[in-house]
Order: structure tokens, then C-alpha cells, then sequence
């Protein structure tokens, strides 16, 4: 499904005549997870990531195996320097707020370039919030890719 997405991005900004420099990723929920997902796969492609409630490990995940890579810092060294704010409500039930508070902590600790609100009270739809930021359009457009 992503080299599908991927392929119908790189079809719109041919014909739309879009900015490749310009391109952002935002999504929520388990579109917050693809977020970090697409963007780990695919590292200087995006001028700028906005997960909203999202994550790297899924709820029901378990505890992780002793011995394994931290999935938060290795998300976070592909991502590099990215540009990144991340919103998540303080009271979601369905995507825990560590996973936000990890992803950010592991940003910081690479060196990222990363932003972080949390909506004390705010449940799963912290979207409703988050998309409504007036800085956020100002910050978003703000981000391009530097020519290489």
C-alpha cells in the first residue's frame, strides 16, 4: 500500500506541478503511525512531519524482547533532522501518550528538530486541537528542503 501512496504523491505533484521541496506528512491516529513509519522508510523526503496521536509501537504490542533495538531511537536517527511537531491528547485511551513523549524524547536525543504538544484532558481526537493550531500552517509552510 505505501509504494502506492508514494507512486499516487509522485503522479500528483508531476501533474499539479507541486513543490518537491514543499511536500509534508501529517496524519493521525494510525495515520500517525504510518507518519513515522513512511517518513523512517523514506529519510529527506519530507520537508516537515506532523504525527497526530500516533506512535511506533502498537498498543497491544507487548513488552519488547530483551535485546532489542530501541524502535524510538532508531525511528529517530533515520528521521534526522526532519522537522517535526508532534500533538497528542494527554488522556488518550487508545494510543498511549508515551508513545508521542518516547518519539519526542528519542528526537531530542538525535538532535531533531522537533516540536511537541500535549492537550492535558484531551482524549483520542486531540486532531480536533491539533489541526486547529494557528501557528501550525505558519510552522508547516515555513518548512522546505534545501536543494541539493
Amino acid at each position: 500500500m505505501e509504494s502506492q501512496v508514494l507512486a499516487a504523491l509522485a503522479a500528483a505533484i508531476k501533474e499539479f506541478n507541486g513543490d518537491p521541496a514543499r511536500i509534508y506528512l501529517t496524519g493521525l491516529s494510525m495515520g500517525g503511525y504510518g507518519t513515522w513509519s513512511i517518513a523512517a522508510g523514506h529519510p529527506g523526503m519530507f520537508a516537515a512531519l506532523v504525527p497526530v496521536c500516533g506512535g511506533i509501537r502498537p498498543p497491544d504490542a507487548g513488552a519488547p524482547e530483551d535485546g532489542a533495538a530501541n524502535p524510538y531511537a532508531e525511528t529517530a536517527k533515520k528521521i534526522g533532522t526532519t522537522p517535526v511537531w508532534v500533538f497528542h491528547g494527554g488522556a488518550d485511551p487508545a494510543v498511549p501518550v508515551t508513545e508521542s513523549r518516547k518519539m519526542v524524547e528519542a528526537l531530542k536525543a538525535n538532535s531533531g528538530n522537533v516540536k511537541y504538544t500535549e492537550y492535558e484532558g484531551v482524549g483520542h481526537n486531540s486532531w480536533d486541537k491539533a489541526y486547529r493550531e494557528a501557528d501550525l500552517p505558519v510552522w508547516l509552510f515555513a518548512q522546505k528542503l534545501e536543494k541539493k
